[in-house]
């Protein structure tokens, strides 16, 4: 048997709808989620790290691709040139380790931050880079910071709230 982590685009706003499905049906299924704060207490808790996909690790000679495009939910498994994507065990490995981290790092330096605040970006593809506080976006846990990039210009960005610490002056 050949398991390997597959990818499946779930339909709008179908993320969890799709995740119950997969359990369900017993397929090993992957839905990172990141935990917030929203200003509506009743608003969802947690919230998908990928909105629109899921990771599922099958056998695909002994689950068909055609029995995961009819399970309800499921807009399309990802493939490249018909052919469905495998994302490595390190990969699924990795976002699980930086999920966690994400998710338990407490904010506290959040309050300290004003705009124009020099900040330092701890996660992410902008991983190291240095970058000005511009806001806090409401109801979620996201800022928005101004990074240089290309020829100087600043570019807005938005991360999570987690992955930003204030910079030494």
């Amino acid at each position: 048997m050949s398991f390997s982590w597959h990818v499946l685009q779930s339909k709008p706003h179908r993320e969890d709808f799709l995740f119950s499905q997969l359990e369900h049906r017993q397929i090993e299924v992957f839905y990172p989620r990141l935990r917030v704060n929203p200003v509506n207490p009743r608003s969802r808790k947690l919230i998908p790290f990928f909105p629109g996909y899921l990771f599922v690790r099958v056998d695909l000679n002994a689950t068909p691709l055609s029995s995961l495009m009819y399970i309800p939910g499921v807009n399309r498994v990802v493939s490249f040139d018909s052919n469905p994507a495998i994302v490595s065990d390190e990969v699924i490995t990795g976002i699980k380790h930086n999920l966690e981290r994400i998710n338990t790092t407490k904010p506290e330096h959040q309050e300290q931050l004003a705009q124009g605040d020099p900040v330092l970006i701890l996660g992410g593809p902008f991983e190291g880079y240095q970058a000005i506080f511009d806001a806090r976006i409401e109801g979620s846990e996201r800022v928005r910071l101004l990074i240089k990039f290309l020829q100087n210009q600043q570019v807005r960005i938005q991360v999570p709230a987690k992955m930003v610490k204030p910079k030494k002056k």
